[in-house]
């Protein structure tokens, strides 16, 4: 390629920002398009588009208009009919349309995974009404989760204990569903010793794991993330096949490049296909600090066909979200000496307008001689960040 690569970055979030200054480092002319200006992204990129991802007229005119070598979704929420339709007239979408059609929704994801590749899910049905919820968690079992089969961030997720939870866990998951589909996916709550990421890259010169990322939600929601996870050698072996398996599904007869994020239940030595992401993953911000190349790094990459190394080291690190407890448009931060004065510390402020109970607004990140160390400094640091939110 004899020139700069321009990038078409849909979606322009924190992970958006940190995956612009990785392809920024490599010449590469970014436009970050956002439903809503001043994105943490656009804050860095070359050039802004503000639509909506779900407008598919004005997703073809941008296209259209700054004709990138790359169109790159950081987000599931996108009208991905078009992306195929650009696609077919000779676009590049990153890592194929065919993939961010099957992962923008979980049911197409879920049953390409238990259904046609045969990988070990947890038990599941779908619903679109309550009533359907409550044969599908007949089905299932209590506990069971119920969460929107298009979300983004935990939203609408909830775990239902028993029947008479039924009906505000579907009003929750309908509230918090992104796009226009008032479908849940109801599945056995498993119940698992731990749960990680596998950040797996498809570039080409292969397939390339990071090392597992272990990870703890709240509300469905990440708050720390550590590298490299505790695992057996025959977990570790036994998720890799799953994610080669999913991934070489996912990039079929196109090139596929990128990294994914695979996310699985581990019990044991048994290993349980979750879900996945064709793209930079939230939990993987630990990489960095925990590789010499973040999954950012590596993503912009794999894009490019730039050579991305056959094994991945991680030294010990972890993250731990800052949040938001409130609504404001007027927001500074405070206290970052003391969230630095430990050595080995780290934080990343998202840069975002505007803050909502439980919004992510930044990250700590630590390394250590241990994960639990790393750990114990990562969440020590963001707990001593300060939001000030301004005038009531």
């Amino acid at each position: 390629m004899g020139h700069t690569a321009t990038i078409l970055l849909l979606g322009s979030g924190e992970l958006g920002r940190e995956f612009v200054i990785s392809v920024k480092r490599l010449g590469a002319r970014v436009i970050a398009c956002d439903s809503y200006d001043g994105a943490p992204a656009m804050q860095l990129a070359d050039a802004r588009e503000v639509f909506p991802m779900l407008d598919g007229a004005a997703l073809r005119a941008v296209a259209e208009r700054h004709q990138p070598e790359y169109i790159v979704p950081e987000i599931e929420a996108i009208r991905t009919e078009v992306l195929a339709e650009l696609e077919a007239e000779g676009f590049t979408v990153v890592p194929s349309a065919r993939a961010a059609q099957l992962t923008m929704n979980r049911d197409a994801i879920r049953d390409l995974a238990a259904t046609e590749l045969g990988l070990t899910t947890s038990r599941y049905r779908y619903a679109e009404s309550l009533g359907e919820a409550c044969a599908a968690a007949e089905f299932t079992g209590y506990p069971c989760v119920i969460k929107p089969v298009m979300s983004s961030s935990g939203k609408g997720q909830s775990t239902v204990r028993d029947s008479t939870a039924l009906e505000a866990a579907w009003n929750h998951a309908v509230a918090g569903m992104r796009g226009d589909r008032a479908r849940v996916i109801v599945e056995a709550f498993v119940e698992f010793d731990y749960e990680i990421t596998l950040l797996t890259v498809s570039h080409a010169g292969g397939v390339t794991f990071c090392p597992p990322i272990g990870h703890r939600q709240e509300r469905g929601d990440y708050q720390e993330s550590w590298q490299p996870a505790a695992m057996s050698q025959a977990a570790i072996a036994s998720a890799q096949g799953m994610a080669r398996t999913v991934v070489g599904a996912l990039t079929g007869e196109g090139r596929g490049w990128g990294l994914y994020g695979v996310e699985f239940f581990v019990k044991g030595e048994e290993v349980i296909f979750s879900e996945l992401s064709p793209r930079p993953h939230d939990t993987g911000m630990v990489t960095l600090a925990s590789q010499n190349l973040s999954e950012f790094d590596l993503h912009a990459r794999a894009i490019m066909g730039l050579p991305v190394p056959a094994e991945i080291r991680a030294r010990p690190a972890a993250s731990a979200v800052i949040l938001a407890d409130r609504d404001s448009r007027h927001l500074s931060y405070h206290s970052l000496a003391d969230a630095l004065a430990e050595p080995g510390t780290d934080v990343r402020i998202f840069g975002k307008p505007t803050s909502r109970p439980y919004r992510r607004m930044g990250v700590a990140l630590a390394t250590a001689g241990s994960v639990d160390e790393a750990r114990r400094k990562a969440r020590d640091a963001a707990a001593s960040v300060r939001i000030d939110y301004g005038p009531a």
